[in-house]
């Protein structure tokens, strides 16, 4: 991946079963080698770089006529050498949000919808800081890069909310960036959000995903049940937490990097970190396997 957001994808050679298809470089674990060792052999053999930094992300299983494949996706941020197509296969710079290139592998699919994520998920608190503070704080947050919000605002009248909620929307409109209704997917609907987070509670009581006709779906989770529903569901992503103490949820115990890192490890959906986080935290935090940081009080 470049600093940019543009990724890498490459064709498929003559010769090769899908020839011809868009997939992301890579290849096969051989016997005793750990995943990251695969990843730097595979990518010198394919295209002579050499990994300098590579961040586990996701782990999806998909199965082809001919195979089942379980593949790791790792985010190369930094590598050393010149991209050279090694096995005659075509090289293209991509967009997540304007993929240009076609017939794509279908196992990627899904995989191509978490990269138009952003690193960055805030939550509004307009309830403890006024609702004037903290629209002219979302705006700044805006001017400053945020793509995705969520309103999460539990001691709201539903009116204040509905009003509040559309001045988001419309401040959100103008930077083209995403909002997520907490917990109200009649709400969201109502008032063309992007989509809905659904509480923990909610999350353990649905028996399919919503059918919303739109959107995303995001879900908070504390633990392995919770993740594990949110993956059957096929949600789009999740935020777990608390990562550290935080002032929303004083009554839970905070997992710690370490304990965040073994849960989400080969876990299939995009993960966001939470609680007591700030920007600064965002390199670890993806390090360990998450796709980002959500922040309440965090400088966003």
């Amino acid at each position: 991946m470049r600093p940019d957001g543009q990724f890498l994808l490459t064709r498929r050679p003559d010769g090769k079963i899908y020839s011809g298809y868009w997939e992301f470089p890579g290849g096969k674990v051989e016997k005793n080698e750990s995943l990251l060792h695969a990843l730097d052999r595979e990518l010198q053999e394919e295209l002579g770089i050499q990994i300098r930094r590579a961040d586990p992300w996701v782990t999806r299983v998909f199965t082809y006529a001919h195979a089942t494949v379980r593949l790791h996706f790792f985010r190369v941020v930094e590598w050393e050498g010149r991209l050279i197509p090694r096995e005659n296969q075509g090289l293209s710079w991509q967009w997540p949000h304007q993929v240009e290139v076609s017939p794509v592998l279908p196992a990627n699919g899904p995989v191509l919808q978490a990269l138009l994520l952003p690193p960055v998920y805030a939550i509004t608190r307009a309830t403890e800081m006024g609702i004037e503070p903290a629209l002219k704080q979302i705006e700044q947050a805006l001017q400053n890069g945020l793509k995705l919000l969520q309103i999460r605002e539990k001691q709201m009248t539903k009116d204040l909310l509905r009003e509040f909620s559309k001045q988001v929307l419309s401040l959100a409109r103008t930077y083209q960036a995403r909002v997520l209704i907490n917990s109200d997917a009649t709400l969201a609907r109502e008032i063309g959000a992007d989509g809905v987070h659904f509480t923990s509670s909610q999350l353990m009581a649905l028996s399919c995903r919503p059918d919303l006709g739109y959107g995303w779906c995001g879900a908070s989770c504390h633990n392995l049940e919770e993740l594990f529903m949110a993956e059957q569901l096929g949600l789009d992503f999740v935020v777990l937490g608390p990562v550290q103490p935080t002032l929303s949820h004083p009554e839970l115990s905070p997992l710690g990097w370490r304990k965040l890192a073994s849960l989400i490890r080969d876990y299939s959906l995009p993960v966001y970190a939470l609680g007591g986080l700030r920007r600064e935290d965002l390199p670890i935090a993806q390090e360990m396997g998450a796709h980002g940081i959500a922040m309440m009080r965090g400088n966003v």
